[in-house]
């Protein structure tokens, strides 16, 4: 007999109808068949492949990074949103926007190449515990996720980050942790720059932010690095509203998945009245748009991979 593929989930949720949905477009013989070319899934990454408390995990390396260069130029905290980052007010650095936390950015991920930045970020990855659990980072992943991407992969489908976090950070670690290559990593880009001095040829990165993967702009980057619509999307909050939309209103089967934080005993519960990855849009609608919502509390009998 085969093994469960998804050993890690309920029967008390999305399971069966993910279950039935891959078998029906993977198998020639069915009216639903979707060929392999076009068989494309993606995730989210924060809150969807790992967790996202007390923040997303990029911003507590910018944090730090920019305690770091602090110590040698303490004039970088006169600046409000420095400062709350620099203090783990995450309440503070949201006051602004996305857009107040560009200077974090910049301090922290620029003016580096890109084979240095990501160096630094799987050397901060490797030795970084998460401030409430001790776990690292990497082992934050949710391993009924990892499941699910390795049932996709066997079903012959491609599977793709979809991220509003940066795309050098995430690529930094996709291969390892998901199984994921980095061309399949779609994400918020900044300037980069092509130089030949000093030293070999290098791509550098700039200060600022050229593109947000986040919201409306989550389709226009599916649009922009892969080029069809998937038929399968994943995410955890109303910045993935846009994707599960673009997704799910094409012709064909398709499926939309939104994981609801609700286990405050393994993870962390949260949903409405939250600074980031907030999730109301998507509970609101989702039935209407025939969107599967997976109660982490009650669908998952286990949250992150054994240690």
């Amino acid at each position: 007999m085969a093994s469960d593929p998804l050993p890690s989930w309920q029967e008390t949720g999305p399971r069966a109808a993910l279950l039935d949905f891959v078998a029906r477009v993977s198998d020639p013989d069915h009216a639903d068949f979707v060929p392999a070319p076009e068989r494309i899934a993606v995730f989210d990454n924060d809150g969807t492949l790992w967790s996202e408390r007390p923040t997303y995990f990029q911003l507590l390396y910018a944090r730090d990074r920019l305690n770091q260069k602090a110590g040698e130029d303490p004039a970088l905290l006169e600046n409000e949103v420095m400062r709350a980052v620099a203090e783990g007010d995450w309440d503070g650095a949201f006051s602004g926007g996305y857009e107040g936390l560009i200077g974090v950015v910049t301090v922290s991920h620029s003016g580096m190449t890109v084979e240095d930045f990501q160096t630094d970020v799987r050397d901060w990855l490797a030795g970084a515990r998460h401030p409430e659990t001790g776990r690292r980072y990497t082992d934050m992943v949710f391993a009924p996720m990892l499941e699910l991407m390795a049932l996709l992969r066997d079903a012959g489908f491609t599977v793709w980050i979809v991220t509003g976090g940066g795309v050098h950070f995430v690529r930094a670690f996709a291969a390892e942790t998901y199984g994921i290559p980095p061309e399949r990593v779609v994400g918020s880009t900044g300037p980069i720059e092509y130089r030949t001095e000093p030293g070999p040829p290098r791509i550098f990165k700039l200060p600022g932010l050229e593109f947000m993967d986040d919201g409306p702009g989550k389709p226009v980057g599916i649009d922009r690095q892969i080029g069809r619509v998937p038929i399968f999307a994943a995410g955890n909050s109303d910045g993935d509203y846009a994707m599960l939309e673009y997704v799910t209103s094409a012709p064909g089967p398709r499926f939309g998945l939104l994981v609801h934080h609700t286990d405050a005993e393994r993870e962390f519960a949260y949903d409405r009245d939250v600074a980031l990855g907030a999730l109301e849009r998507g509970l609101i609608d989702a039935e209407g748009r025939g969107w599967c919502v997976l109660d982490m509390a009650r669908d998952w009998s286990a949250v992150w991979p054994e240690r």
